[in-house]
């Protein structure tokens, strides 16, 4: 007997966009419509086993490898598939949102690889959701060029050989799209209508392009996590007709509990796996999120005094290449998150020699690329993987066999000397409501103090908060951190910003919003999971 026709999906509570008709086709809402048939169970369980391993390691303050995948580790015979050749050589990638002037500038950026964003560097209204499908269509039929209203620029696509490769990153598991629901009202998860709608529309036409549908998975937990991205994938190939193995997945290692799950995450993939990326943000977000109730042994000082030379942060990368390239896939460092000033070539000069430095790291280390958050930040790293690679595509031959990490030296937080400071409370609160009332605008990606900051920044600000003040922390000016203290120091800056934007341009932002939201991630007993989600339902 035949599966059931899929249930129609309905639009709700959303405004008609120019062109959606293009996007949200009969056949491609039945495409979606059947993924979430099929996969949102498996993923409505997979959510709730998140919640049960949250809850053991509140009791323990503990992870381990697994194991029950022991042998899956073991193993020496397996390999992943190999690497396509538009995703061969992979030295720079430029990450963004999909709208269209950030379109047109990353493929133009010089780096191999752009990850076209529909997660942490985009909020998802509907008008970013439908009209960033549109965008990347429009590119790969070469019919997309913008003009800036405000300078009277314009930006065209260089030749098609000069172009970026596209990896494009979905939703986490963990956001639905409620513009989007079945005939129970149930609304389907926001990963399964990005991966659903950019592969109907775009698999084959990349495919005549000598490239393919390649994604970035983000937010993943466990292994078992990669084994449902791996089913949805084996049967969207062969829904539309293309041969198995035509999708390859970069998984973002940005959870600590997947950084316990390397090797078990690409064997899930193993016919679709690409590489895995370091996520750096993310990543320490997971690690107060998971952790924050363990006391003082894992409380984490300022965010921009964990450098990826921290010795758990050096555990992590190095324990990611060694993975990767044991198995044969790509591994991709880290974000380089500045953002250069037009106006002080000073800072611009300091800035750059961090960036040189951190890449140079990286190179050295046996990443075969890293990630920018700027076209011009796409020089510095090109010529520091340029000097490790040479006309070598990647270093995949690098095995990293001197790497050798334990359980424990992934969440030893307490081998730093640093401590949390009140100028890093101050500087998390600011980045918390800037970051947000931009998200509520409906901005992902936003430059705060030369910094490109996304949802993961703004995660990582509040968590922070949230587990100085539960684990009591003193800062070197003697005041503990409270409640109390984190609404003083919001309740300033939000002043400050009242005074320097004025009142008319503080009341047409969304700033009292803001504020009020950061302070309720940061202080509310019952932690929110993530804060996109109750920021997701104020989206208008």
């Amino acid at each position: 007997m035949s599966a059931p026709a899929p249930s129609p999906l309905a639009i709700v509570d959303a405004e008609p966009l120019p062109r959606q008709e293009e996007v949200l086709t009969p056949a491609a809402l039945a495409f979606v419509a059947e993924l979430h048939r099929r996969f949102t169970p498996r993923r409505d369980e997979l959510l709730a086993r998140r919640a049960e391993r949250r809850a053991e390691i509140a009791r323990t303050s503990c992870l381990d490898f697994l194991p029950e995948t022991a042998a899956v580790r073991a193993d020496d015979s397996w390999k992943v598939a190999p690497a396509p050749a538009a995703l061969n050589d992979r030295r720079v990638e430029i990450t963004g949102p999909t709208d269209r002037k950030m379109t047109i500038n990353a493929l133009n950026s010089g780096a191999r690889v752009w990850l076209a964003d529909f997660e942490d560097a985009s909020a998802p209204t509907w008008e970013n959701v439908i009209l960033g499908q549109l965008n990347l269509t429009d590119a790969y039929e070469r019919r997309i060029d913008f003009t800036d209203e405000r300078t009277g620029k314009s930006y065209a696509l260089k030749d098609a050989g000069e172009l970026a490769t596209v990896v494009m990153r979905p939703r986490g598991w963990h956001l639905n799209e409620r513009h989007l629901t079945d005939g129970d009202g149930t609304p389907v998860p926001g990963a399964l209508v990005d991966f659903g709608l950019y592969f109907f529309h775009n698999a084959q036409r990349l495919l005549d392009l000598g490239k393919g549908p390649y994604f970035y998975l983000p937010k993943t937990e466990s292994h078992l996590e990669a084994r449902l991205w791996n089913e949805i994938f084996v049967f969207a190939q062969d829904h539309v007709g293309i041969p198995q193995g035509t999708v390859r997945a970069t998984v973002l290692i940005e959870t600590i509990t997947a950084a316990y799950e390397m090797e078990e995450i690409l064997y899930e993939l193993r016919d679709h796996a690409s590489g895995l990326n370091a996520g750096r943000w993310d990543y320490l977000f997971s690690i107060v999120k998971n952790f924050r109730d363990g006391g003082q042994k894992f409380v984490l000082p300022d965010r921009n005094a964990v450098t990826m030379t921290a010795p758990f942060m050096r555990a992590y990368t190095e324990l990611l290449v060694r993975t990767c390239h044991k198995r044969g896939a790509h591994a991709i460092g880290g974000m380089a998150a500045f953002i250069p000033s037009r106006k002080d070539a000073e800072v611009n000069k300091v800035a750059f020699e961090k960036v040189r430095a951190d890449k140079d790291r990286e190179a050295g280390d046996g990443f075969d690329g890293s990630w920018v958050a700027h076209p011009d930040l796409v020089p510095i790293a090109m010529e520091s993987f340029d000097k490790v690679l040479g006309d070598k595509p990647n270093q995949k031959d690098r095995l990293r066999e001197d790497v050798s990490v334990a359980a424990g030296d992934l969440i030893a937080i307490d081998s730093l000397d640093a401590r949390p400071t009140y100028a890093g409370l101050v500087n998390a609160v600011q980045v918390g409501i800037r970051y947000i009332e931009a998200w509520l605008r409906g901005l992902g990606a936003v430059a705060i103090f030369n910094l490109m900051e996304d949802a993961a920044t703004a995660e990582i600000s509040r968590s922070q908060i949230w587990q100085w003040i539960n684990a009591g922390v003193v800062f070197e000016n003697g005041e503990p951190a409270t409640a109390d203290l984190a609404r003083e120091v919001a309740a300033a800056e939000l002043t400050a910003i009242r005074a320097d934007l004025g009142e008319a341009a503080f009341t047409a932002g969304k700033w009292q919003e803001a504020h009020d939201l950061l302070l309720q991630v940061s202080l509310d007993a019952d932690y929110a999971d993530f804060l996109t989600l109750p920021a997701y339902e104020r989206l208008r």
